[in-house]
């Protein structure tokens, strides 16, 4: 078996320790495997196991190697798949248990890229039943149980991506693919304590990925620091033609750069105003003790007015309405009894209820919105604020219920999804009970490089990305 530390080391390292010959991928890949059998099932993170195609692909990867042949820093790295993502010859269930037999006979674009890169696909992580868009309310919303924490199971492990947040923390695979509609990679990564990167709309391709709502999905990379997450969305970002709505932007990265040999001017943040307000204390404490962690990198502008424009409800009709229509057979057959949160069952017909005026007149302020954060980018670098109001939630609690006194949540998971901005939230400290908190920054369109920099000029000074929950080896 290999080393228990080698569990928690980032892609980077990893990567150069399968080049030196130091591991082999197939023990990486075993070791993971056993750490997904063994310790999944304790957070309901895992769903399908791909031992066969796993093996497979890390002894492909250990030839490859040793003839020299290097595909990418991912070459060898295992990695887990948020289980709305097809891969050929397993069940993609979607969360839902009217899919779980559910097959596709061709990898998903993503899936596609990352075997292409030379990582290898160990496992399909757990989800929220169609992704949260019926309306969830509770963690009980998947048909193989509520997605449990790794920092305390009695919390949430977070929505929609709630395997892959709970893998990455637990150290069962190095990285996940989650993805986000609003708010689906923030969440999971926030109340985890992992970094989650959500791409520019359009960055990376869709095709083989379960649509929710066409003109919000987005896939994106969740791994232990932000540097992993650049190391990730360079492999599976690009034009695919089979998506229409993919773009030719790619994306690069070959690690943050060095502080001492390239200068620049500081971040300019935005904080705006009410954003933390009405957090929870810890969840405050711990985003300006971030912030401060800039220290002259970064110059800080308190107290932004937010555009005062209907963020929430615009989001609400357009995932109701594009929802009902990706679910209308299992909407109008009655499908909907067979899932597992109750509000599900019959939420879902709240979307189909949506009238066109509504759907159009929320789809119209799109542009408005955009031009309105546009100006905002004008004199900001990013917006910063906590990645959520407050460390994650009871497990056995309604939402709504869990912590009545805080409100106002973050902007960047609305307004962002509604624009289609990249975002990028790191793990920012603990409340009292050892729960992650987290700090999140928004940029503008293909800003992704200069996110991920800033997160890990924060992270490095940090360094919470490197504590374990207690009892996970690594």
């Amino acid at each position: 078996m290999i080393p228990k530390r080698y569990y928690a080391y980032p892609l980077r390292q990893l990567s150069a320790m399968l080049q030196l010959g130091e591991v082999t991928s197939v023990e990486l890949t075993m070791a993971y495997l056993s750490r997904l059998e063994t310790l999944g099932p304790e957070y309901n993170a895992v769903v399908t196991i791909t031992k066969d195609r796993a093996l497979d692909e890390a002894s492909n990867a250990d030839g490859e190697l040793a003839r020299k042949k290097f595909r990418s820093p991912l070459h060898g790295i295992p990695y887990g798949v948020k289980d709305l993502l097809a891969a050929r010859g397993y069940p993609t269930t979607w969360g839902a248990a009217p899919y779980k037999t559910q097959q596709f006979r061709e990898d998903s674009e993503v899936v596609r890229r990352l075997k292409e890169a030379g990582a290898v696909l160990v496992a399909k992580l757990s989800m929220v039943e169609l992704a949260g868009g019926m309306g969830y309310d509770r963690a009980q919303a998947a048909f193989n149980g509520p997605g449990l924490n790794p920092w305390n199971k009695l919390y949430w492990s977070g929505g929609s991506s709630s395997g892959p947040g709970a893998a990455v923390a637990a150290c069962l695979v190095p990285f996940a693919i989650g993805s986000e509609t609003s708010g689906s990679i923030l969440t999971p990564s926030s109340f985890c304590g992992v970094t989650g990167l959500r791409p520019t709309y359009g960055l990376v391709s869709r095709r083989g990925a379960m649509a929710l709502s066409w003109t919000l999905d987005k896939l994106g990379p969740m791994a232990r620091t932000a540097d992993d997450c650049g190391m990730v969305l360079a492999a599976i970002a690009g034009q695919d033609a089979a998506d229409p709505s993919s773009l030719a932007n790619g994306f690069e990265w070959s690690g943050p750069p060095d502080p001492r040999t390239v200068k620049r001017r500081p971040w300019r943040l935005a904080v705006p105003k009410g954003s933390v307000e009405k957090v929870q204390p810890a969840v405050r404490a711990n985003f300006e003790a971030a912030l401060a962690a800039f220290g002259d990198m970064a110059e800080i502008t308190r107290d932004v007015e937010w555009p005062d424009l209907p963020w929430g409800p615009a989001v609400g009709a357009i995932v109701g309405a594009e929802g009902a229509s990706a679910f209308l057979d299992l909407i109008e057959s009655g499908g909907l009894a067979q899932l597992t949160c109750p509000r599900d069952r019959h939420a879902g017909y709240a979307g189909a209820a949506v009238t066109a005026v509504d759907y159009l007149q929320a789809m119209r302020l799109r542009g408005p919105m955009k031009d309105a954060l546009n100006q905002l980018f004008e004199k900001y670098d990013a917006i910063a604020t906590p990645g959520r109001a407050s460390v994650a939630y009871p497990v056995h609690e309604e939402f709504s219920k869990a912590y009545p006194d805080v409100s106002g949540g973050p902007p960047v998971i609305p307004a962002g999804n509604l624009c289609g901005l990249p975002a990028i939230c790191i793990g920012s400290g603990f409340d009292k009970g050892g729960l992650p908190t987290s700090i999140a920054f928004m940029g503008p369109a293909f800003s992704e490089a200069s996110l991920i920099t800033m997160a890990n000029d924060v992270q490095t000074k940090l360094r919470v990305h490197e504590k374990r929950p207690v009892g996970i080896e690594g």
